[in-house]
């Protein structure tokens, strides 16, 4: 009778249990860091319970559970490298998160040059000196959280199947290389925690990673979320055609790939099922799935490498990333926080005008730097294996741009304005740092016209903190173009070793 009496209560205690259902977000786990210096924002669920308690850090706050969520609010504190736990309670169950950190957090995301990781990723090029760097990688104040893709977009989440890794030898080859490089710097300089949200996707274009919402409220993108909706509608007959008709239009790609193979043109693109429109991302789909989940939780701002899926209407990423940039702050709430982003690489389809557009973008958008890689890119693979230098330009643009550790010059010299003096036009530069220099015998990369269409190969020189440019045959010029190309190429930098980014002086209006 006592044994039954006993197994009863055991049971109704694991149905109590399991009926209480605490649950922090999947962010708010072991080895987490939070963001020194603002308030931090702790949410999650709990059903059947009024109340929901957390003590941290000489601090305890209570929330009152509303439609079974929850979220409480940590006041400021001050940076820890001691290892702390949280207690988050119900009336029914305790939650104990071990090993917190209190100090930087940044995001990052974009696609699949934020996505490489450290280690070895066939058949992409092994990253230079990864193997060397991983094996001395071992920083356990630095984390990172790589958020886990989730291929459904029908429905809200609200988990995310990750959680924080501690960095050493062997967690380090999953990291995002460049994240991994930006936190390693910036914990060298501060000497305080650092966590990484990694969240990106490969392949995937900037209106993936804005909401549906924003995009349908601007003029500019509405045709998106139309196309969008119209492919919804087209879906089901298009999947049916591919269905009924595959051996067919398999048997005509094989015998147009022959022919292209024998008068050596491209080969077209082999027939595939249509993606289901819901399900590819499409429309603010990696917002939804990826970035939305996040939010508010506390961080310092973001960086970003993305651009590569949008090289073919640089115009419309003009106005698409600002529109990130201003959706992404406001919904988080921490004012203008920094924005920090990669210029994309040299590549025979990375067009010169989305690397303009990425620079008027840092020239127009405030508390954000650029970080310029055409001397680290390979115009022979889009995967550059120089991520240790994209993750220091980044952690050297914070150091100076956000946390102001030193005066030192973050980026390298930026095109300013020009002026003709009779055959030549006159170069001005800001970001000359301790000087101008060409990285060899004499400058390279630049091109004039005095018709405003055809430009030819210029000469180039410096003279003080200018850059005069000319070319035999032109009298009169009218503009000047330098790195323009889709494989951009030129030696101007400054003497802290930094490359200026491509420019025109014929700059489009839109």
């Amino acid at each position: 009778m006592i044994f039954k009496k006993i197994v009863c209560v055991l049971f109704l205690m694991k149905v109590v249990s399991v009926d209480a259902q605490l649950r922090p977000f999947s962010l708010i786990s072991d080895n987490m860091v939070l963001q020194r210096n603002v308030s931090v924002p702790l949410w999650g669920t709990s059903v059947n319970s009024k109340t929901v308690t957390i003590e941290f850090n000489g601090q305890k706050k209570q929330a009152t559970v509303v439609d079974g969520r929850w979220m409480v609010k940590l006041d400021a504190m001050k940076e820890s490298a001691i290892p702390l736990e949280m207690h988050i309670k119900n009336e029914k169950e305790e939650i104990v998160i071990h090993n917190i950190l209190i100090g930087e957090v940044w995001l990052a995301g974009g696609q699949s040059n934020m996505s490489r990781q450290l280690g070895l990723r066939p058949p992409q090029k092994p990253l230079t000196n990864w193997q060397t760097e991983a094996a001395q990688a071992n920083y356990p104040l630095i984390r990172e959280f790589s958020v886990a893709h989730n291929s459904n977009r029908l429905v809200p989440v609200t988990s995310i199947k990750s959680k924080w890794e501690v960095c050493d030898s062997q967690t380090v080859k999953s990291f995002s290389a460049v994240g991994y490089y930006f936190a390693k710097n910036i914990f060298l300089q501060l000497h305080i925690p650092v966590g990484i949200i990694h969240s990106s996707w490969g392949g995937s274009a900037i209106q993936q990673w804005i909401s549906k919402e924003t995009l349908a409220s601007n003029p500019d993108f509405k045709f998106i979320v139309d196309d969008y909706e119209k492919a919804i509608v087209k879906y089901p007959s298009d999947s049916a055609f591919f269905a009924n008709h595959k051996d067919s239009l398999l048997k005509k790609w094989v015998g147009d790939s022959a022919l292209a193979v024998q008068l050596k043109k491209p080969i077209p693109n082999k027939p595939s099922a249509p993606s289901n429109p819901p399900l590819s991302g499409n429309c603010g789909g990696f917002y939804t799935t990826m970035i939305e989940p996040l939010i508010p939780y506390a961080m310092k701002g973001v960086i970003w490498y993305q651009g590569e899926a949008n090289v073919s209407n640089p115009s419309l990423y003009r106005k698409l990333f600002p529109a990130l940039i201003e959706e992404w702050r406001a919904k988080w709430s921490l004012g203008d926080f920094p924005f920090l982003f990669v210029q994309i690489a040299p590549f025979k389809t990375n067009t010169a005008e989305l690397r303009e557009a990425q620079l008027l973008t840092w020239q127009k958008v405030p508390n954000t730097a650029m970080v310029v890689t055409i001397d680290c890119g390979d115009t022979a693979n889009i995967h550059p294996p120089y991520k240790n230098v994209v993750g220091e330009r980044l952690s050297l643009a914070a150091i100076a741009t956000v946390y102001h550790k030193r005066k030192l010059e973050y980026s390298g010299p930026v095109y300013h304005s020009y002026k003709i003096e009779n055959d030549q036009i006159k170069l001005s530069f800001t970001h000359i740092g301790k000087g101008l220099l060409a990285k060899g015998e004499e400058l390279n990369g630049f091109t004039i016209t005095e018709n405003g269409k055809d430009f030819i190969k210029a000469k180039a020189v410096i003279k003080k903190k200018n850059v005069i440019v000319s070319a035999e045959g032109i009298n009169k010029p009218i503009a000047v173009r330098y790195a323009f190309f889709n494989n951009a190429d030129g030696n101007l930098f400054n003497k802290e070793g930094l490359p200026a980014t491509p420019f025109r002086t014929d700059v489009p209006l839109n």
